[in-house]
């Protein structure tokens, strides 16, 4: 399942003449810089979990599930299957995701040719879930009652071993978003050297 995709860009002279673009991009390397301490002092887990804390009060009203229970949702044959959104670039859909999964915009998502009703159970991911909480809040701001946050999004599903596609072949590889926030990943599954870092327009991947 592909994606839903809207091809709307914004014009080349408004993004240069926003005046808060280049604190918002000098905010990020500050923030990612601090990730990569994190996560050498530290280790993945706290560093996980700052990431989820920071995007949980960003979007306080979204719900999350983890990975067990989506895992077992997505096995269990007796409960409706959840519609799962990638919230990721092509770029990074790519390379690896959730089987089944369909990749939405995560910057112009067009949720209003979702085709689905309001009760719909909706699960959505990115890569360690800050855009996908971004979509997920803008999901229940129309309405959609049963939306889910994939909490470590595709990096704590692969750190942990559950099965993703690139595809229709099973992988194991992650697209890293870039060198800092890849850093996240375990090595085994970083897709170092394969693919080029993504343009960066959000506070978090």
């Amino acid at each position: 399942m592909r994606g839903i995709t809207n091809r709307r860009q914004e014009p080349e002279n408004v993004r240069e003449s926003r005046p808060w673009v280049r604190r918002i991009l000098i905010a990020i390397g500050i923030v990612v810089g601090i990730l990569a301490l994190v996560i050498a002092v530290a280790g993945r887990p706290i560093a996980f979990a700052a990431v989820t804390r920071l995007t949980a009060r960003k979007f306080p009203d979204v719900r999350w599930i983890n990975g067990d229970e989506l895992e077992r949702w997505l096995a269990d044959t007796m409960r409706a299957r959840p519609l799962v959104l990638d919230a990721r670039t092509d770029e990074e859909y790519g390379v690896s995701h959730l089987q089944g999964a369909a990749r939405i915009d995560p910057y112009f998502p067009p949720l209003d040719r979702l085709a689905a009703s309001r009760d719909t159970p909706i699960v959505v991911y990115s890569s360690v879930s800050y855009r996908s909480a971004r979509v997920a809040d803008r999901l229940m701001r129309m309405g959609f009652t049963r939306v889910y946050n994939l909490d470590g999004s595709l990096f704590a599903w692969a750190n942990e071993g559950r099965v993703m596609f690139a595809g229709a072949a099973p992988t194991t590889r992650v697209h890293p978003y870039d060198s800092r926030w890849g850093l996240l990943l375990t090595p085994q599954h970083r897709a170092d050297g394969e693919i080029e870092p993504i343009a960066r327009r959000s506070a978090a991947p």
